[in-house]
């Protein structure tokens, strides 16, 4: 087994993105708030640099190879998010990136990897196997960057954690809970081992969409389940497969629980984000305000930090969402 990341990695990779990722602020709506009966804390990831919080995992990555290894360049496969972390971050050491992505990607995600010079190779997300896709660039030297089950990807996104701790500390604030996005786990996980070193009664909350909630249904069974084929969402960002097997080892240890939430009810959110807080947020970053409305939280006179974990939505996907009530 790896060793999972401590808190002793995430101030390391605090350090290494230091100036170059924004921190983004804590923000909050007194309609969200007495919706809710609580005071909601928003942490904006929308802001961050490529549209989401993935560069800082990905830029820890890249940090942890040596320079020999880096100028081989590197390959990752993605639905976009990870991409253009990975992009960004290759762009920024100067080395070649390859990315697989799934052939019915956002175009927005497609068009912002290649404008930062990677490559894109495209896939069929529900046919073909993403490992066998970036084999041969592995196997002619290239590093891999895998999009959440690595300690170095982890530790990075975990600065999230360190931030909105510190924020909420500097606002007097003790928070109660903290709710977040999850896919493969590598944003929850990272996320909850620095709450948890901060403020071990503060509970950590996961939140998937509604038949992709492989987490939730690992978490009830005490091991690792795939989700079943044949469903879609809207929520392209954090469509995996299954947990990583070092994201459920911590979030076994640190999760309160984890929540699905319906595509419609995603959609409500966007809407309320868009509407209160004044931000665009894509679908997947915006299940966690979504599963405020599940009931499954407890809310009443609370504060609870959610994670708003990216913003990049086709303009087409977004009209038709926003004009959908």
């Amino acid at each position: 087994m790896t060793t999972l990341p401590g808190i002793s990695d995430i101030r390391a990779a605090a350090a290494r993105l230091s100036g170059l990722v924004v921190e983004t602020p804590l923000i909050e709506s007194p309609e969200l708030n007495k919706r809710y009966g609580g005071r909601i804390l928003f942490k904006p990831e929308t802001l961050q640099r490529t549209g989401s919080f993935k560069i800082r995992g990905a830029y820890n990555k890249l940090s942890s190879l040596s320079a020999e290894e880096r100028s081989r360049g590197v390959v990752a496969f993605s639905s976009g998010n990870h991409a253009q972390g990975v992009a960004a971050s290759a762009a920024m050491f100067g080395v070649k990136a390859v990315i697989a992505m799934p052939a019915d990607a956002p175009v927005l995600k497609v068009g912002n990897v290649r404008k930062m010079g990677a490559d894109v190779v495209p896939f069929d997300r529900f046919k073909d196997d993403r490992m066998a896709i970036v084999r041969p660039y592995i196997e002619k030297g290239m590093a891999l960057v895998p999009p959440f089950d690595d300690p170095a990807i982890i530790a990075g996104q975990g600065t999230i954690g360190l931030e909105l701790m510190r924020q909420s500390k500097a606002l007097g604030i003790s928070l109660d809970a903290v709710v977040v996005p999850c896919g493969g786990g590598g944003l929850s996980s990272g996320i909850s081992v620095a709450v948890k070193d901060a403020s071990p009664h503060t509970q950590v909350w996961a939140v998937e969409p509604e038949h992709f909630d492989d987490t939730r249904r690992s978490l009830a069974k005490g091991e690792r389940v795939a989700n079943e084929p044949g469903h879609t969402s809207i929520c392209d960002a954090i469509l995996t497969a299954e947990p990583g097997l070092i994201t459920f080892e911590i979030n076994r240890r640190n999760l309160a629980g984890a929540v699905a939430v319906s595509d419609k009810a995603t959609a409500q959110a966007m809407r309320d984000a868009m509407a209160y807080l004044k931000l665009v947020v894509e679908p997947g970053g915006c299940v966690a305000l979504a599963a405020l409305s599940s009931g499954e939280i407890d809310l009443a006179g609370k504060c609870v930090a959610v994670v708003l974990s990216g913003g990049n939505v086709d303009f087409g996907t977004y009209a038709e969402i926003m004009t959908a009530a």
